[in-house]
């Protein structure tokens, strides 16, 4: 499939080091805005829209994953970036796993954020993206948004918990269940040996769509690669526990 022209937002000084922030599947680039004053003030921060989501273009059906990295990739050579840093959360997470096995030249450090290398069972996959063409986005939003924070997160914030719940109700019935199958055919697992890129893989310990045992297995399959376990998070940990999260992006990523 043809790379889709990203909707994406640059922050951050010209001359510093590159970094990718990718969004899980049903989100924006808005999910990273916990992390952007500190990483903007080190890095050159590129956000984007993956296909199928927030302003970015809704071409029809079913994705792959090398379509999603294959727009990342075509964003970079827009923007005149040889080599940048990635990380993701998610969707965003495998999409920055494949980058390092399929186009090493154009990375340099990995960060994996709440994600798997193999995401089963396909059937369930295949009737989310089923029923989001059938009901909508909305018919899957609450049971969601349920999977990403903690409930003690959900009570303390509930603004921030109905933006998450929104965001999801607003993604493209097509674009998500797009990806959907980008994710219901992924398997990974076999290539991770093959990464080069200094990799830290971060999980939320109470995460219930990819607990920490997923992260472990990518940890182990990556030749030098680090894992850091997030307290009292869920799936979307640089949400629930931002300073954490933040503080090992860059901690990875300014390592000499």
């Amino acid at each position: 499939m043809t790379a889709v022209d990203l909707h994406h937002v640059v922050e951050g000084p010209d001359d510093a080091p590159a970094l990718v922030l990718l969004n899980s599947l049903g989100s924006t680039l808005a999910m990273w805005e916990p992390q952007i004053e500190a990483l903007a003030a080190r890095f050159r921060v590129v956000r984007c829209d993956l296909r199928g989501h927030g302003r970015s273009p809704v071409p029809p059906g079913p994705y792959a994953l090398a379509d999603l990295g294959g727009d990342v990739v075509a964003l970079l050579d827009t923007l005149g970036i040889p080599r940048a840093h990635v990380a993701g959360v998610s969707l965003g997470g495998m999409i920055a796993m494949w980058l390092a096995i399929h186009t090493p030249e154009r990375v340099d450090r990995i960060v994996p954020c709440c994600t798997s290398a193999k995401l089963g069972p396909p059937q369930a996959w295949r009737d989310r993206a089923a029923l989001v063409r059938e009901q909508g986005t909305g018919a899957v939003a609450d049971a969601v948004v349920a999977r990403w924070v903690t409930p003690t997160w959900a009570a303390a914030h509930p603004a921030g918990y109905r933006r998450l719940r929104d965001m999801i109700a607003s993604t493209p019935p097509e674009g998500y269940a797009g990806c959907c199958a980008a994710i219901e055919v992924m398997d990974q697992e076999d290539d991770l040996h093959r990464i080069t890129a200094p990799t830290l893989v971060i999980a939320g310990a109470d995460d219930p769509a990819t607990p920490p045992d997923h992260g472990a297995r990518i940890a182990a399959r990556i030749p030098g690669a680090r894992m850091a376990v997030i307290p009292h998070a869920m799936h979307l940990a640089n949400i629930e526990r931002p300073a954490q999260v933040t503080e090992r992006i860059i901690s990875h990523l300014r390592v000499a």
